[in-house]
C-alpha cells in the first residue's frame, strides 16, 4: 500500500521487450537501498523489483499490466516513485494501491496563479468513483478533484508537487495511470 507521495522521480535507463512483456531498467534513487522482491509504485503501478544492477533496478511488466497501464501506450523517460507505505509511516496523501483501474488523457493544462490546473478525461463508466474534492492518484500521484464530469475531471497541481513528479512534463494528449479512491470502488463495487 502507498499514499501517493512521490518520493523520486528516476530516469528509464532501458526499456526491452521480452515474450509479451517489458522489462524496464530504472536507475535507482540515491540513498535507496532496494532487494529483489522489493515493491515500488512506479507511475503508480505496483511493480516488483526483479533485479538489481549497479546503480539501477530491473522491473518486470507482463502482458495484463500493459494492456491496463500507460505503460502500454508508451515508455517513459522518467518515473515516480514511492516506497511501500509502513505502518509507523505518516499518511499524508491518501490510501492507493499501486493497481490501477483504467488510464486517461491529459486534455488540457491552465496556469492559475503559481498553480496548474489539469484536465483529464477517463473512461465513463468510472463517472460514479469521481468526485469534487474526492481523492484520485494519477501517475501515482495522490491529488484531489477540483471538479468532475462523466468522462473527465480537473485537479489543481502546485509548484512543488509539478518539480517533484513527471506530471508537470507530459504534454496535453499524453496517457495517465488513474487509480481510483479505494473507499469509492468499495462503496460502488
Amino acid at each position: 500500500m502507498f499514499t501517493g507521495i512521490i518520493k523520486a522521480v528516476s530516469p528509464v535507463k532501458k526499456a526491452e521487450k521480452k515474450g509479451g512483456s517489458l522489462l524496464l531498467t530504472i536507475a535507482k534513487p540515491a540513498g535507496w537501498r532496494l532487494r529483489a522482491g522489493d515493491s515500488l509504485a512506479t507511475d503508480g503501478v505496483c511493480l516488483t523489483v526483479a533485479a538489481l544492477r549497479p546503480n539501477a533496478y530491473i522491473s518486470e511488466l507482463m502482458p495484463e499490466t500493459l494492456r491496463l497501464t500507460s505503460f502500454g501506450r508508451r515508455t517513459p523517460t522518467a518515473v515516480n516513485l514511492e516506497r511501500p507505505l509502513k505502518l509507523s509511516d505518516r499518511v499524508e496523501g491518501h490510501f492507493v494501491l499501486g493497481h490501477v483501474d483504467a488510464t486517461g488523457l491529459i486534455r488540457g493544462v491552465k496556469r492559475q496563479g503559481r498553480s496548474y490546473v489539469y484536465e483529464i478525461s477517463y473512461p465513463r463508466r468510472f463517472n460514479k468513483l469521481v468526485v469534487a474534492k474526492g481523492s484520485i492518484a494519477v501517475d501515482g500521484i495522490s491529488l484531489t478533484v477540483v471538479s468532475a464530469a462523466p468522462d473527465r475531471f480537473r485537479v489543481a497541481l502546485v509548484s512543488h508537487t509539478l518539480s517533484h513528479t513527471t506530471l508537470g512534463q507530459k504534454p496535453v494528449g499524453a496517457p495517465v495511470n488513474l487509480e481510483f479512491d479505494i473507499i469509492a470502488k468499495h462503496l460502488y463495487a
